[in-house]
């Protein structure tokens, strides 16, 4: 089984980084194995220079590679692209090079990717990282909202990723439903239960709670954290690093009960 984290995405600095994992580290209970995940987006307009409203809230792609630069961290890329482009393999490439080597795990934030691409790509980089695969509101709904079609449709990607992440607010910071994830989340550890389980939608300091009925069942669970990071809950506007810091001490207090 995989070590769990508590994720934070939308880093834009190291300094970011290394204030949060203090945070993280003087609450973190000793001998516990999870770790602070380190989520940076990109998408492939900024991977390729494409103006869009999101390139002011993402790092500079050649700034990922120093955002990586602790051994401590899971350092993430979350690679975004809703619109299906072509030549996945080769972008997921090239999005790899500027994580640089810290980088451990590339998300991948798209509706049912080709799993021969993903293999493609993770292969021509030649670095030994996990894929962790999104199901998010569009992917569940292409499965018919059916947990047993998710699963069907994850077998295609048996050997190729390593965790599975549940996500309907995809970033947009709306309110988990850990009741109605219960299931999806059922049927993916009884038929792959080497897969790491991820749980994100809506959570911060004052909606870490939603979580709770997923933990009840699966203690290993990983979860991450964006839009509620922000006091305006718009995506577009920086993290307020307060915010994080109170969600890292909560979100650390609830695994450790």
């Amino acid at each position: 089984m995989f070590f769990p984290y508590i994720g934070i995405t939308d880093f834009l600095s190291f300094e970011q980084v290394a204030r949060m994992l203090t945070v993280f580290n003087a609450h973190n209970p000793q001998g516990s194995m999870r770790r602070l995940h380190v989520g940076v987006m990109m998408s492939y307009k900024t991977l390729h220079g494409i103006e869009t409203k999101w390139s002011k809230a993402f790092p500079p792609k050649e700034a990922i590679a120093s955002i990586f630069g602790s051994e401590e961290t899971y350092n993430c890329l979350h690679y975004a692209d809703y619109d299906h482009m072509p030549n996945l393999g080769e972008t997921l490439y090239r999005a790899i090079g500027y994580g640089g080597i810290g980088i451990n795990a590339i998300q991948l934030d798209m509706p049912w990717p080709d799993p021969r691409q993903i293999v493609h790509g993770v292969h021509m980089s030649r670095r030994n990282i996990e894929v962790i695969l999104q199901v998010g509101k569009v992917a569940i709904e292409e499965a018919d909202n059916d947990p047993q079609m998710v699963v069907q449709r994850l077998e295609d990607y048996e050997g190729v990723i390593h965790r599975v992440l549940l996500d309907k607010s995809m970033g947009r910071g709306v309110g988990m439903d850990a009741v109605a994830l219960l299931p999806f989340a059922h049927a993916v550890r009884a038929r792959f239960p080497n897969l790491g389980l991820v749980a994100a939608g809506g959570l911060g300091p004052q909606s870490i709670n939603l979580v709770e009925p997923l933990i009840a069942e699966f203690p290993d669970l990983s979860i991450d954290a964006q839009g509620k990071l922000r006091s305006s809950g718009n995506a577009l506007d920086p993290i307020d690093w307060n915010i994080a810091a109170e969600y890292l001490v909560k979100a650390l207090a609830l695994f450790g009960k």
